[in-house]
């Protein structure tokens, strides 16, 4: 450990190996460690099933459950958008050679106690359960709207501009009742709660071409799901990082981020400093230079069916937008399954997740819960939540933020641009991308 590095990465989670993988691929010398032996860190996907119930200290026989080495059970599920900026981003370092991805069946979203296929063209506002004839008409109008927009065309924006015009104005010009609303903002473009509503109409047509463009790339939804789940994902890092004369070093203890002057100069592990002028870490390791600004709570449960009214699907989303049951923060619902190649023949893993509002955080995911039919066995974690406390340049300690309730990869993407970009002084140049990889979904 006396060589120098460009950058040392810690922690093997999702958001610090897609880091460590664009700065290598950049041209870094990177030493990546974790305190723990196996990849992933608080994202990582157990595996054989007996970990998962050590984890949680249950007493009952994993065996009950098929072959143990055929479960890997994600901790933090996320979906990918498959037009959206992590598949970007695969596709850019090549991690995209090492992994098969499945689309995910359904996208469904909760209204008035059932769930219907999230629409997300004009031609599917027609078919949809959500609303009746007239409501149809009036978000097909909005739809084929949103669709033909071009931000740099005024002659397209009908005379309102999307740079100023407020969501909440445009859902008052197309007259969309709250139901519409809800699902528009929550199932659409996956906003987390309701503030987009004051905020320019911009940002949320963006986020509704994207669904609807990454539903168009494969058909069923706009989602993908890797094969043998999420824990593939730091591996393929971890093979790229070897290309490209990165290191990797596992179980290995941190004890010190070495400081000089105020900046970063290395990493002490026992009686070893290795040099670097910058530091990349989940909040794990920095407890100091992190605060706490909530909490998530999530339930992995075991199944041996489908979710009811979900057409037998064997991989969904549900999102439970908060004003249907009476919250400031959606529930979230994902489901993966043996087709996706994380569980033996027959058998379902569902998780549910919300950020905890209350002192019952279980309680806050039963409207959830209630959708999965009978559940075999569940484990039920409460997360804290951190962000880093200033943006790192000072010190060039860069941290990123803990994942959130949500089952898809964009705000965790976002997460990653920022700090790609703190830390390089650049934005990531998405025009780099190379679009001869990543066509391999199912």
């Amino acid at each position: 450990m006396d060589e120098e590095y460009d950058c040392i990465v810690l922690g093997t989670g999702l958001t610090e190996c897609i880091i460590s993988g664009m700065l290598s691929v950049s041209g870094k010398k990177i030493l990546h460690m974790d305190r723990n032996k196996y990849y992933g860190g608080e994202s990582a996907s157990l595996n054989p099933l007996d970990e998962l119930f050590a984890k949680f200290g249950q007493s009952d026989s994993a065996s009950l459950y098929g072959r143990g080495r055929d479960w890997y059970v994600d901790l933090i599920p996320k979906f990918l958008m498959a037009n959206g900026q992590l598949v970007k981003l695969l596709i850019h370092t090549g991690v995209t050679r090492y992994l098969e991805f499945k689309s995910v069946e359904g996208s469904y979203v909760y209204k008035s106690g059932k769930i219907a296929k999230v629409p997300a063209d004009d031609k599917e506002a027609l078919q949809s359960d959500l609303m009746g004839i007239f409501e149809k008409r009036r978000f097909r109008s909005f739809l084929i709207y949103v669709q033909d927009l071009k931000e740099d065309d005024p002659s397209t924006w009908k005379d309102m501009d999307p740079t100023k015009t407020t969501m909440a104005q445009v859902y008052a010009k197309f007259n969309l009742d709250q139901n519409t609303q809800d699902f528009t903002g929550h199932a659409l473009a996956l906003h987390r709660d309701d503030e987009y509503i004051h905020q320019p109409a911009l940002a949320t047509f963006r986020r509704i071409k994207l669904y609807n463009e990454s539903l168009m790339r494969y058909g069923k939804t706009p989602y993908l799901y890797p094969l043998f789940g999420l824990g593939e994902l730091p591996q393929g890092f971890a093979r790229l990082s070897a290309i490209y004369g990165g290191t990797y070093m596992l179980d290995k203890a941190v004890d010190e981020l070495v400081m000089e002057d105020g900046k970063v100069v290395g990493v002490r592990s026992g009686k070893d400093i290795v040099k670097a002028k910058q530091v990349y870490c989940d909040p794990s390791y920095v407890p100091d230079l992190v605060e706490k600004i909530g909490q998530v709570v999530r339930c992995v449960c075991l199944l041996d069916h489908p979710i009811p009214n979900t057409m037998d699907a064997t991989s969904c989303q549900i999102i439970i937008p908060q004003k249907q049951v009476g919250r400031k923060s959606d529930i979230y619902v994902s489901l993966v399954s043996y087709s996706s190649s994380v569980a033996p023949k027959g058998w379902f893993i569902a998780m549910v997740s919300t950020t905890v509002e209350t002192a019952n955080p279980e309680a806050e995911i039963k409207c959830g819960l209630d959708l999965l039919g009978p559940i075999k066995q569940k484990f039920v974690m409460v997360s804290d939540v951190y962000k880093p406390k200033d943006d790192g340049r000072e010190s060039q300690i860069f941290v990123s933020r803990s994942y959130d309730a949500t089952t898809h990869f964009e705000t965790t993407c976002s997460d990653v641009l920022d700090i790609f970009q703190r830390g390089t002084g650049e934005a990531f140049d998405f025009s780099k991308v190379r679009h001869d990889q990543g066509e391999d979904a199912e």
